[in-house]
């Protein structure tokens, strides 16, 4: 069975940094398109960033040069991290594959707030 967790949310002020961890049991997450997503209260999901299971990496305009999407193999994570955040970053961030609809399986997501 395959389950998809997320974690490393949180409360950071205004060009601060956090790092997302997205992990699976059940799953080798090399083995696939992994991406991360996000969504605001009232607003549609949008995608972050993805990899693909060949290393393949895309970001969205509103993130490049800002986040960095990884994998740890030997972990069997993908991770984000996310440098000089600002408050139109907050949301819910989840990881899922593939990289677009329809996802076949994601986790519940992990809160990220931006706020001074």
């Amino acid at each position: 069975q395959v389950h998809i967790v997320e974690s490393g949310g949180g409360l950071v002020q205004p060009g601060g940094s956090l790092r997302l961890s997205c992990t699976a049991s059940g799953f080798t997450l090399d083995y696939y398109d992994i991406g991360w997503f996000r969504q605001a209260p009232g607003k549609e999901r949008r995608g972050v960033s993805c990899i693909t299971r060949k290393d393949v990496i895309h970001y969205a305009d509103s993130v490049k040069g800002r986040f960095t999407i990884s994998r740890d193999s030997a972990k069997n994570t993908v991770d984000l991290q996310m440098n000089s955040l600002n408050p139109e970053d907050t949301a819910v961030y989840f990881c899922a594959t593939p990289c677009a609809d329809p996802l076949a399986h994601r986790g519940q997501g992990t809160q990220v707030t931006v706020s001074s």
